[in-house]
């Protein structure tokens, strides 16, 4: 639909169309209020949403086995098709000759330095496994040709091949069904297709829709031919490395025969390259996987705990991930991470496939670390111990080493986007940064301010939170605020550059940002304080720091504004149904009702016995009580706020039913509402670029209808 327009109308242009036709007709329905302002009111030279259409996403660098060049990739809004497209480019490691190598992802070094191996669409259909030379040639050779999704790349020692994951689809399931077909229906009729008959506990999952197979770990020559699947069986298969002497690839799995009931174990694995023979290392219950091995092939590293589940009693204790080493045939079993309490293992950003990589000489590992809305890397020595090996307020993830203990990754702050930085072992603190995807876009553009805060709760707990500033801020001058909730509940606001809260001060807001209890990145403790206690004190928090802020006097306590998503969600959806003090809220693709939630999410089809990791006590069947007392539906009689609802139609981590309920009860009871479905979106409402926009627009529309 979109090639179809005249390139002189832009996309800002056509989501503000959408927004105002939605908002024309909700308005309708709901009390009035002030004229409503499409159109974002900022000060010259501030940020503007538009410019998120000219965003280059920074992300993977890898460096070259000899330290010499950097290959990482770019993303950029195609912005007549509405998508994100990555691109890999290839610059020298102090950040010369950059150039556009290819449209592609996830690059990886051969081990000699002269090949990268990406995935990329290809032929006949779909993304494929492409193989370029750098430096001669420049030749790049697709080498697959599969019906399924590669991920996961990994070359052999020797670069003579890859080993990679792919899902592949199970067989036709048996069942007590089969073969029933209804009579009578004419030749070449039309009948609707057969329905599809669910028999797994686990059989969806979000961004997939209905499972269909396993995945399995394959290898291929690197200069093309047939994969060879070297894993069988009904498991999932993950993060392959080979051992150095390229006779064996580990992984991680959880081949128990209930492994579809067991939410949390894995045990580490070996096959054999050559006959597929496999061999399985540790045996204990709890997670273990991102497995290792040193350069010398001696020992292998990986990351796990200890865990047995407790039945209906706090079935889940949240536990930080520790670092253990054992011998090649898996005895010797040893932790190395002692009582480090922080999260090894948290960060979505992974080192060379792994959370973990070896330092070139085999004396430890390098791992990243979130603490306190920062990450930097650390180091764990074989003898025991952790330090820190960079600092800085910002937000770290390195991604690769090289042999001569030459490092990259990417890196963040409060004004500065992820950018590609690189620094070496031996001297961590000079860290230099090597790729400018976004200074152009930023250049005289004024930022909003950030001022971290620490605030106690109402027990005494020191709670960690961020205030953004307009642009320009004037503190003689009472801003509206807008308290922005984050999901998880196990997860952690940063220092990291947002676009989203950026464009929020810009059009005037202050911004309070916080890491409730239940947050990573605080320790095992406070992370635990959410057990038998969700979503109860996490509020106590959120309103502390909302205290905490209009004490400082800039702040006009008549417009207070709260959104969220996901845990988010539920938190806001929370809020307004135990405080009126808030002007409008937006509870986004959040949970109202766990009852229903544990029937139809993804993430609890499979143990409705047991929710999430809040200890929610015996399962709803045989005492309700709990599930209902932290429903925020139970509660909803007592919403004055107005409150908006967003979320993807496909979602099935918090179905969009969740959102319905609420709005629905809050229909009933005349609570002005209005109920906003993504039709393509999944968990979230911003995975295409325009959806990101309109989500922003929906936010400060409905907070200027409502402003006081």
């Amino acid at each position: 639909m979109l090639a179809g327009i005249s390139g002189r109308v832009t996309m800002r242009t056509i989501i503000l169309r959408c927004v105002s036709s939605l908002l024309t007709a909700i308005l309708a329905f709901t009390a009035p209020g002030p004229k409503q302002v499409l159109a974002q009111t900022r000060s010259a030279g501030t940020l503007s949403l538009e410019s998120y259409l000219d965003f280059i996403r920074v992300s993977d660098p890898q460096i070259s086995p000899d330290g010499r060049q950097v290959a990482y990739v770019r993303s950029h809004v195609v912005k007549m098709e509405d998508r994100w497209e990555s691109e890999i480019w290839i610059m020298d490691a102090d950040g010369s000759n950059g150039q556009r190598l290819t449209q592609g992802s996830h690059p990886v070094w051969s081990p000699d330095g002269k090949r990268l191996a990406y995935v990329a669409q290809g032929e006949p259909e779909g993304s494929q496994i492409f193989v370029q030379d750098i430096g001669g040639s420049q030749v790049a050779v697709q080498i697959t040709q599969v019906s399924k999704t590669p991920g996961s790349l990994v070359w052999s020692p020797d670069g003579g091949s890859l080993a990679f994951v792919m899902q592949v689809e199970r067989a036709k399931e048996e069942h007590s069904f089969a073969g029933i077909v209804p009579p009578g229906m004419p030749n070449d009729a039309h009948w609707k297709d057969e329905p599809e008959v669910i028999t797994r506990p686990r059989w969806q999952w979000d961004r997939i829709g209905t499972i269909t197979g396993y995945d399995h770990i394959f290898v291929i020559p690197a200069d093309g031919g047939v994969p060879r699947q070297l894993t069988e069986g009904k498991w999932n298969h993950g993060e392959p490395q080979w051992m150095p002497d390229g006779r064996e690839i580990l992984f991680s799995a959880n081949r128990n025969e209930a492994h579809e009931y067991q939410r949390k174990h894995s045990e580490i694995y070996a096959v054999e390259v050559r006959t597929g023979a496999v061999r399985q290392l540790t045996h204990r219950p709890g997670p273990d996987a991102n497995a290792v091995p040193s350069p010398d092939g001696r020992l292998i590293a990986y990351v796990g705990e200890d865990w047995a589940e407790q039945p209906y009693v706090n079935p889940y204790i949240y536990s930080d991930l520790h670092v253990y080493v054992m011998n090649r045939d898996g005895s010797g079993r040893r932790e190395i991470s002692g009582d480090f309490d922080r999260g090894i293992g948290m960060d979505p950003t992974l080192i060379q496939g792994s959370q973990l990589v070896w330092a070139p000489d085999g004396s430890g590992l390098y791992f990243n670390v979130q603490s306190e809305g920062t990450a930097d890397l650390h180091f764990v020595s074989l003898s025991g111990g952790v330090h820190q090996v960079t600092e800085g307020y910002h937000r770290l993830a390195t991604t690769s080493i090289s042999r001569s203990g030459r490092a990259v990754g990417t890196i963040s702050g409060i004004h500065q986007p992820e950018e590609v930085v690189t620094f070496t072992l031996d001297r961590p603190t000079a860290l230099e940064r090597i790729s400018r995807a976004n200074d152009a876009l930023l250049s005289g553009v004024q930022l909003g301010d950030v001022e971290e805060i620490w605030y106690k709760s109402h027990d005494g707990l020191d709670i960690q939170g961020w205030i953004m500033k307009p642009p320009d801020f004037d503190p003689s001058r009472r801003y509206p605020l807008i308290l922005t909730i984050h999901g998880g509940p196990e997860s952690m606001y940063s220092v990291a550059f947002n676009f989203a809260r950026q464009d929020h001060a810009a059009n005037g807001y202050v911004v309070l940002y916080t890491n409730p209890r239940g947050s990573t990145g605080y320790g095992e403790k406070f992370v635990n304080e959410i057990m038998d206690n969700y979503p109860g004190e996490d509020f106590d928090d959120l309103m502390a720091g909302v205290d905490a802020v209009l004490a400082k006097g800039y702040v006009d306590e008549r417009n207070l504004f709260v959104y969220g998503g996901s845990g988010g969600g539920v938190l806001t959806a929370w809020v307004v149904s135990h405080t009126d003090r808030f002007a409008a809220a937006s509870a986004n693709f959040g949970i109202t009702n766990w009852i229903s939630w544990v029937g139809t999410a993804d993430i609890a089809s499979s143990r409705p016995d047991r929710v999430s990791a809040l200890g929610f006590g015996e399962p709803f069947w045989e005492d309700p009580s709990e599930y209902l007392r932290r429903s925020a539906i139970m509660y909803v009689d007592q919403v004055k706020t107005p409150t908006m609802l967003m979320g993807g139609v496909k979602d099935l981590r918090t179905p969009i039913t969740q959102s319905e309920e609420f709005y629905q009860a809050l229909q009933a009871l005349r609570v002005p509402t209005v109920l906003v479905r993504f039709p393509d979106e999944w968990h979230g409402t911003s995975s295409a670029p325009s959806n990101f926009l309109r989500t922003q627009l929906y936010l400060q529309a409905w907070f200027k209808k409502w402003a006081r």
